[in-house]
């Protein structure tokens, strides 16, 4: 699937909840209407320009090698892995979603500093694609990190559809109104200190599971998704199509040093 890159500029900057900062970018039109068509809750790629540095150095691919170019340091971006939350192609704007980590994070640091006008660098997969299959009850599972993809689901599934959304975030205050299908319940789990460990997979086991055409989506921290992983695949038995599991995290690992374990955990089982 093609993949588009394209340089946005920091519009606004919006405090959803004490955790999590809403960032709406703007970008030329040519390269927003390239994103009509994709699904919102999909992943994209950000790319957050040093300090300093004005604008975004995306890397170049050497077709003749079929390998990526070295960067200078002084202006290699970092690259991060976001979920946008909408696609405006009236007014030319993106909208992410970030999860305040205060500066422990590059994401987190910019999305808090950045002033109005400064450039990111966003990459996404153009065309839709589908986040879950057609059944009749859906089972979401996730952290803070996931609200924008579950978020997206909800919203997105027909009005007559069931099921049950777990949520994790770090204070009450952090508790958002999402919009979601009448017969869908949602629980949300106050966790000041995910990084320490979670009961995600614990709640999730308390949930009856009725009998029907099911589908499960989680997405949160490594240990929390393998042990939710081995739940529904080896306990229950579910079959590959009936859940989809990634690790959007690794506690005490940088998203650029985790990714390895996180693929081989999405394919061992």
């Amino acid at each position: 699937m093609e993949v588009a890159r394209a340089l946005f500029h920091l519009k606004k900057r919006e405090f959803i909840t004490p955790h999590f900062i809403r960032i709406t970018l703007s970008g030329a039109p040519e390269d927003v209407a390239k994103l009509e068509a994709c699904t919102i809750g999909v992943n994209n790629k950000i790319f957050i320009p040093p300090s300093g540095v004005d604008t975004v150095y995306f890397p170049e691919f050497d077709e003749e090698k079929k390998e990526w170019l070295e960067q200078d340091p002084s202006v290699k971006p970092l690259v991060r892995t976001y979920t946008h939350r909408g696609i405006d192609v009236i007014n030319n704007e993106i909208i992410i979603d970030f999860v305040n980590h205060g500066e422990t994070g590059p994401a987190s640091s910019w999305a808090l500093n950045a002033a109005v006008g400064d450039p990111l660098g966003v990459a996404m997969k153009l065309g839709s694609s589908a986040l879950y299959p057609e059944v009749d009850w859906y089972f979401l599972i996730g952290d803070a990190t996931a609200i924008p993809v579950l978020g997206a689901i909800m919203e997105s599934l027909p009005k007559d559809k069931q099921g049950t959304c777990i949520l994790e975030v770090p204070t009450e205050a952090d508790i958002q109104k999402l919009e979601m299908p009448e017969n869908f319940n949602i629980e949300w789990i106050v966790n000041p200190h995910p990084e320490k460990g979670s009961n995600l997979a614990d709640v999730a086991r308390q949930v009856s599971i009725p009998d029907s055409t099911r589908f499960a989506y989680v997405a949160a921290e490594f240990s929390s998704v393998k042990e939710l992983r081995t739940y529904f695949r080896k306990e229950l038995q579910w079959t590959k199509e009936e859940l989809y599991a990634y690790s959007y995290w690794k506690a005490g690992v940088a998203e650029d040093k985790s990714v390895t374990d996180r693929q081989q955990e999405k394919n061992a089982v």
